[in-house]
Order: structure tokens, then sequence, then C-alpha cells
């Protein structure tokens, strides 16, 4: 098993054309690692991976705003449809078997704020939180 810190090869969405398409900030440490963890998750080969700076998600998904990319991962199911933040961690719940049991919390009726609020929270600190560091200059918008 590797190491949280080795780089892994994610799936590329041209690869697997029938697949959800999991949307991250390439460029940030912190949000590279988390999709490696989410690879070893998905068992079933299940998602492939876009980084928001490639040029192909504005082609691909011209309705998701840059901005809102910058503050939260999206996941993009083979609907079309487009799940960002706490709502794209309660769908791979759904869709990854190692995280079922997470489920019954994260679906627990009345608490969608809740999740959606926590999640916003861990996103605008991560960086310190972690302690994980950024290409360039890429983590400054959250350090402010």
């Amino acid at each position: 098993m590797s190491s949280p810190s080795e780089k892994i090869d994610l799936p590329d969405p041209d690869s697997m054309e029938s697949s959800d398409v999991v949307i991250y900030d390439g460029q940030c440490n912190f949000c590279r690692a988390q999709v490696q963890r989410l690879h070893r998750l998905d068992l079933s080969g299940r998602l492939t991976f876009l980084s928001l700076h490639d040029d192909r998600v504005n082609d691909r998904y011209p309705d998701l705003q840059y901005e809102d990319l910058m503050q939260q991962m999206y996941v993009v199911d083979q609907n079309g449809d487009a799940h960002g933040g706490s709502e794209a961690v309660r769908y791979l719940s759904r869709r990854l078997p190692l995280l079922w049991p997470a489920v019954p919390i994260l679906h627990l009726p009345g608490t969608a704020s809740l999740w959606r609020w926590l999640y916003q929270q861990v996103a605008k600190r991560r960086y310190r939180l972690a302690g994980k560091s950024c290409d360039g200059d890429t983590c400054s918008i959250h350090l402010r």
C-alpha cells in the first residue's frame, strides 16, 4: 500500500467515459492528497479525476464557475448533475462501498445545512488545519 505522500496516477475522464468525475484543485497539495485518498477508496473504479485548472473543465462543464470550483470540490455524475462541497461528500458516501458506514450520519434528516456549514469551515481552513502547502501562491486566496 502506498503512503499518503506518494503520488498516485489518477484515472482520467478521457479513459473512462461512463464515470463520475471529481473536479478538484490540482495545484493544491492538500487537495491532491485528498483525491488520492478518495481514489484508494474507489475499489470499483467508478471515479475519474480532473483538475479545475484543466481546460477540459470549462469545455465540458461551462455551468461550473471557476470561483465556485476554487471554493469546493465537485463531483459530476454520469447524468451530468454537479454535486459540490458537502453534497459531493454525501453523494460519494452512497457511491463508494468503503464510505457506506458514514451514510447514516451524513444523511440524517435535517442535517444537510450542518454538513454544508462544516464543509465550508474546513475548506476555509484546510491549509492551516492540515499543515499542507500549495504550489506557488495558489493558497493565498484561502489564507487571507
